[in-house]
């Protein structure tokens, strides 16, 4: 997982893949559920996680995710995930209602900004100049994530390895040059984002907030009412970032309800 690793234990429920705003959704068969061992959290200083992971696999695995996903899951490979940390809620699912999203003043002055680039939506195949961007960014930007030392291989299998339907989304320069991308996952209610990497030497062009906006302009294109963009933790400034879009709702005890800004 993007997170980390940690030694797990086995643990079955038949609940954990429903909201408590979610109708009755098609039957699923019963699934595996693990929770991991305790380890440092990488968002708030002094903290430990914990995560509830199940396997993506067999002809259901897109039905199946689509119910983990509205349920605050995560992928990573063929694994779904979300936090199970005792005492802490600190990680909150959030999306972009997409129909009723408006851009801020400042979110107009990214797409001004980047006006010039075009958006591509791609097949998830890794190449080398994905590869490029991707270790440049984390260097500069995570030096302190396993996924610094990923090597190719490593970072084909993360674009590559999926049981379910994804794309890549690109952002090109009008010579044709990479200078971002994000692998999203097409659910049938949105747009799930999974990992969004771009040239970190391009900072005044905000590539991170242009590709969220882009997202929310494709799910748009496809009629899908919903941008998943995984956790937002308040604490942390890594992820605080998502606040910046309105409105969004977030998932807690009574199901998915508008944040407030």
């Amino acid at each position: 997982m993007p997170e980390g690793h940690g030694r797990v234990t086995r643990h079955t429920t038949a609940e954990a893949a429903r909201p408590a705003d979610a109708a009755p959704s098609p039957f699923v068969p019963p699934q595996h559920f693990y929770r991991t061992a305790a380890l440092g959290c990488p968002y708030v200083p002094g903290r430990t996680e914990r995560k509830l992971i199940t396997e993506l696999a067999g002809h259901d695995a897109m039905s199946f995710y689509n119910a983990l996903s509205r349920a605050g899951f995560r992928r990573s490979h063929h694994l779904a995930y979300r936090p199970a940390c005792a005492g802490c809620s600190a990680c909150v699912p959030v999306r972009i209602p997409v129909a009723a999203f408006a851009a801020t003043r400042s979110l107009r002055r990214v797409e001004r900004i980047n006006r010039d680039l075009a958006v591509h939506v791609a097949e998830p195949r890794a190449t080398i100049e994905h590869y490029r961007i991707f270790t440049r960014y984390q260097r500069l930007r995570h030096t302190d994530s396993d996924m610094a030392s990923m090597t190719f291989g490593d970072f084909r299998a993360m674009i590559e390895d999926s049981p379910v339907m994804s794309r890549l989304v690109e952002l090109r320069a009008a010579d044709g040059a990479l200078l971002g991308a994000c692998l999203v996952d097409v659910l049938d209610d949105g747009l799930s984002a999974v990992y969004s990497f771009f040239d970190p030497d391009q900072g005044r062009r905000s590539l991170g907030t242009f590709l969220v906006v882009a997202l929310v302009d494709e799910g748009r294109r496809l009629a899908l009412p919903h941008v998943y963009l995984g956790y937002w933790i308040a604490e942390s400034p890594k992820m605080a970032y998502k606040a910046r879009f309105h409105p969004l709702e977030g998932l807690g005890p009574e199901g998915w309800r508008r944040l407030d800004p």
